[in-house]
C-alpha cells in the first residue's frame, strides 16, 4: 500500500515544471517527510507568506539564473496555505502551472474539522488505519474515537483500572504525543463515563504534561511509606485533599505494577522525577524502587550514571528519524553531561564509555542534520523548530488574546546548563512552573546568525548586509512586531543585562504600555569565552552566577507585570581541542573557533583540505556567498592541543537550545 505522500509526489513529477504553484490549505507540502520527497525530486520549495521576502529570494535564486538560461534543480515549487492561489503576483500565475491538495481529498470519510488538527507526522498511521478498516463515512465524535484508537493506540472503554490509566498517562506525557485539544476533550468525556474515575483530576492529568509529573512527583513518598511497611495498597479507596501545592486525586497509585515500573524507573533516570529521602531509605535502596530515593549521594549518582548511559545509548536516533527525535534524546544527553560533569567534580576518573558515545552521537546528528537540516527551514510554526520562527509563534500567542510577551534570551546557555538553571531557579522561587522543549539554533551556531534569525524573525538568508554583526537586532525586532500590527510604544528590546543590571530592566519595564519585549542577558557567553576548566568548569560557574539575585528577580518583575515569559538561547558550546589554526588569515570572512567563513568557495575549499573531515556546509538558509567551514567532532581552529569551551559547530549541544515557558505560583 502506497502512503498518502505517493499522489502529492507523482502529480508534482508527472509532467514536472520549472514553475509549479500549490495551493494547500492544510500545509500538506509542510510535513517533513513530503519536504524529504520534495528535496529528493530535485525541487525547491518556496512559501508565500511575506511578499517581499519572497520576491527577493525568487527573484536572486531562481529568476535570475532562469533569465541566463541556467537550470535549478528541477523547478521551484511555490506554497501557499490558502484555498487558492489568488493572492499570488500576477506573474506567478501567468508562468506557473497550478495544482491544489487538502486533506478531505486524502480522508474522504473522515471528519476534516478532526483530522486538520492532527499533527501532520500522525497522517500515516490514520492513513493506513483508513485503508485497513475502511470505516465508511464518520461523524466529529466517531472519527475521534477512530483516531484515539489507530492513531494513538487509546481504547477508553478498556481503561478500567488505575494501572491501565496510569500508564495512558505515563505513555502519552512520556513520549510527547502531540493530542490536540479537542480529542483530548472527547477522551475525558469517554473516561468519565465510569464511575471509578470521578476523584481523578482528568482536565489536568490528560492535558498538562507538568501537573501530571508533579502528581506523581507528590505521591511518591506516599508509597514509599507503604512500601517500607510492607503494606498492600493497590487499589485502595483512601484520598488526601488538596493541601499547598498539592494536586487533588487518590493518594496512593500503583507504581509498583509491572506496567508501570517501567516507567517510573526511567523518569527518575532521566531527572523527570527526583528521589526523595525517606527514614527507611537503607531498607529501600535494595528494592527496585531505590532509583527514587536518597541514599548515598555518590552511590545514588553512580547508581543512575550506569542507568541513564544505558538509557542514552538505546535513545540515538536514525538517519530516518523526525526532527522530534533528536529533540527528545537531547534532554537524555543534557541529564548524562550534567553527571558526567557531578562525577568530575566529585572527583571520579573519566569514564571512556562515555567519549565514546559522544563520537557515536556527533557522527549520528552531523549526519542527519546534512540530511534533514534543510527541511526545518520549511516546516511549520506551531510548534516552532528553528529560531527564527520563534517571533511568528509568539505572534499567534499575542493573536489568541495574550496580552504581554518577554522573550528571554540566555546567550550561550546549553541545554545541559538549563537545567542546572532550573534547579537553582526552583530553589530560589519554589512556586514557578516550567514547561520545557527544546529547538534548534541556527548553523552556523554563531550569535550574528542564531540570535540575529530570532529577533529579526528571518532565515539570515534575509539579512546579507548585517550578518557579520548584531548591530541590527534591535530594529529587526521592531520592524517585526510593527509588521503584525503593533505601535512602537509597545515593543522594547534591551541587550547586555545581568548582573548590576536590575535597574535598566526595572526602568524599562515601567513602561505601561508594552506588550513585546526581547531581552538578551550576556552572561553565560561572557563566562564560556574566559573558561579554561572545560564543561564542569562551566556548569560550577553557571551554578554560581544562577544564584545570584539578577534572573529570578528578573523573572519576579515580567510575570508580576503580567508577561508571559519564555526563556531560550541563541546556541548552546562544547568542550573542544585544537586542531591547529587556518592559515587564511584575512581572507575568511568569520574566523571562529569551530567555524571559518569565507565568500570564496574555492578558498573554503582549499583549507578544506589541511582540515580533513572538516565540513563544507551547504548554504542552507544564508546568503549565496556565505560559506561555513566547520569543525568536525571536538576539534576547534584553534592552537593543536589547546582544550577550550567554545561554539559554532553542530554538535547537539550547541545546536538544540532550551524553550521554556515560565509561569509563576498563580498562572
Amino acid at each position: 500500500m502506497s502512503n498518502w505522500r505517493d499522489a502529492i509526489l507523482r502529480q508534482l513529477t508527472n509532467p514536472a515544471a520549472r514553475l509549479t504553484l500549490v495551493a494547500d490549505p492544510d500545509g500538506l507540502l509542510r510535513e517533513e517527510g513530503l519536504l524529504e520527497g520534495i528535496r529528493e525530486l530535485g525541487f525547491s520549495l518556496l512559501a508565500f507568506e511575506d511578499a517581499v521576502a519572497f520576491r527577493y529570494v525568487y527573484e536572486t535564486q531562481f529568476r535570475s539564473h532562469w533569465d541566463r538560461g541556467e537550470a535549478i534543480g528541477s523547478g521551484v515549487i511555490v506554497h501557499v496555505q490558502a484555498d487558492d492561489l489568488s493572492g499570488l503576483p500576477y506573474d506567478l500565475l501567468q508562468a506557473g502551472r497550478r495544482l491544489a491538495f487538502n486533506l478531505g481529498e486524502i480522508f474522504p470519510n473522515l471528519s476534516y474539522p478532526v483530522v486538520v488538527v492532527l499533527d501532520r507526522g500522525d497522517l500515516d498511521a490514520l492513513y493506513e488505519a483508513q485503508h485497513l478498516y475502511a470505516p465508511g463515512q464518520l461523524g466529529d465524535n466517531a472519527t475521534k474515537e477512530f483516531v484515539l484508537r489507530h492513531v494513538f493506540a487509546i481504547a477508553p472503554e478498556l481503561i478500567r483500572q488505575p494501572p491501565a490509566l496510569l500508564q495512558l498517562l505515563l505513555r502519552r506525557h512520556y513520549q510527547g504525543q502531540k493530542i490536540p485539544e479537542q480529542l483530548e476533550q472527547r477522551l475525558i468525556q469517554l473516561l468519565r463515563k465510569n464511575p471509578d474515575w470521578a476523584e481523578w483530576p482528568l482536565e489536568i492529568l490528560v492535558t498538562d504534561r507538568e501537573q501530571f509529573f508533579s502528581f506523581l512527583q507528590e505521591r511518591w513518598p506516599l508509597f514509599l511509606n507503604q512500601l517500607a511497611a510492607g503494606g498492600d495498597f493497590i487499589g485502595r479507596e483512601t484520598r488526601v485533599e488538596p493541601a499547598c501545592g498539592q494536586l487533588p486525586g487518590p493518594a496512593f497509585l500503583p507504581f509498583d505494577h509491572q506496567d508501570i515500573r517501567v516507567y517510573i524507573d526511567t523518569l527518575f533516570i532521566e531527572g523527570i522525577l527526583q528521589p526523595v529521602p525517606h527514614p527507611q531509605a537503607a531498607a529501600l535502596v535494595g528494592t527496585w524502587a531505590g532509583v527514587g530515593v536518597e541514599s548515598n549521594p555518590g552511590a545514588d549518582r553512580k547508581q543512575r550514571w550506569e542507568k541513564l548511559l544505558t538509557r542514552v545509548a538505546d535513545m540515538i536516533p536514525g538517519p530516518t528519524a523526525r526532527h522530534e527525535a533528536w529533540l527528545q534524546f537531547a534532554r537524555g544527553w543534557a541529564e548524562l553531561i550534567g553527571l558526567r560533569c557531578e562525577e568530575e567534580e566529585a572527583g571520579s576518573e573519566p569514564d571512556p564509555r562515555f567519549r565514546e558515545m559522544q563520537a557515536r552521537v556527533d557522527g549520528a546528528f552531523a549526519s542527519w542534520l546534512c540530511d534533514r537540516y534543510a527541511g526545518l527551514i520549511s516546516l511549520p510554526p506551531t510548534p516552532p523548530v528553528l529560531l527564527n520562527q520563534l517571533p511568528r509563534f509568539l505572534a499567534r500567542q499575542l493573536a489568541a488574546g495574550q496580552e504581554r510577551i518577554a522573550l528571554l534570551l540566555v546567550d550561550g546557555l546549553a541545554l545541559d546548563q538549563w537545567g542546572i538553571v532550573r534547579e537553582e531557579l526552583s530553589r530560589q522561587r519554589p512556586g514557578l512552573r516550567f514547561r520545557e522543549k527544546a529547538i534548534f539554533a541556527w548553523i552556523p551556531s554563531i550569535t550574528s546568525v542564531s540570535r540575529q534569525a530570532l529577533f529579526a524573525g528571518k532565515p539570515p538568508a534575509f539579512f546579507p548586509n548585517s550578518i557579520q554583526t548584531t548591530d541590527r537586532e534591535a530594529a529587526q525586532w521592531l520592524q517585526f512586531w510593527l509588521d503584525q500590527g503593533l505601535a512602537h510604544n509597545q515593543i522594547a528590546y534591551a541587550k547586555g543585562l545581568g548582573e548590576g543590571k536590575a535597574a535598566v530592566l526595572e526602568e524599562l519595564l515601567a513602561q505601561t504600555k508594552l506588550r513585546v519585549v526581547g531581552l538578551v542577558v550576556d552572561v553565560v557567553d561572557k563566562i564560556m569565552h574566559g573558561m579554561e576548566l572545560g564543561t564542569a568548569g562551566m556548569h560550577n560557574q553557571v551554578r554560581q552566577w544562577a544564584r545570584q539575585p539578577f534572573l529570578a528577580g528578573g523573572l519576579d518583575q515580567l510575570l508580576e507585570r503580567g508577561f508571559r515569559v519564555y526563556l531560550t538561547s541563541d546556541h548552546g558550546n562544547v568542550e573542544a581541542e585544537g586542531w591547529g589554526r587556518p592559515s587564511e588569515g584575512a581572507l575568511a570572512n568569520v574566523r571562529g573557533e569551530r567555524v571559518r567563513v569565507f565568500s570564496d568557495a574555492r578558498l573554503r575549499e582549499q583549507v578544506q583540505q589541511r582540515f580533513p573531515g572538516s565540513i563544507a556546509w551547504l548554504a542552507v538558509g544564508l546568503p549565496g556567498n556565505y560559506l561555513p567551514l566547520i569543525a568536525s567532532g571536538r576539534k576547534a581552529f584553534v592552537r593543536e592541543g589547546t582544550r577550550i569551551v567554545t561554539h559554532g559547530g553542530i554538535s547537539v549541544e550547541e545546536l538544540i537550545v532550551p524553550l521554556v515557558e515560565i509561569e509563576g505560583s498563580e498562572s
